[in-house]
């Protein structure tokens, strides 16, 4: 393989753990708290 291949190779890495990084963020970030309105009447939901 060669070093510009071996470069592409590694920033691709790069681009995908910090993307990774940054979902797994936003994902725990979320508000916690879930209201639901049905037929059962009113449901709260939290993580908490």
């Amino acid at each position: 393989m060669s070093r510009n291949g071996l470069y592409a190779m590694i920033a691709i890495l790069m681009a995908a753990i910090i993307g990774f990084g940054i979902y797994t963020y936003q994902q725990q970030a979320r508000p916690g708290i879930e209201v639901r309105i049905d037929e059962q009447g009113v449901s709260i939901d939290g993580n908490g």
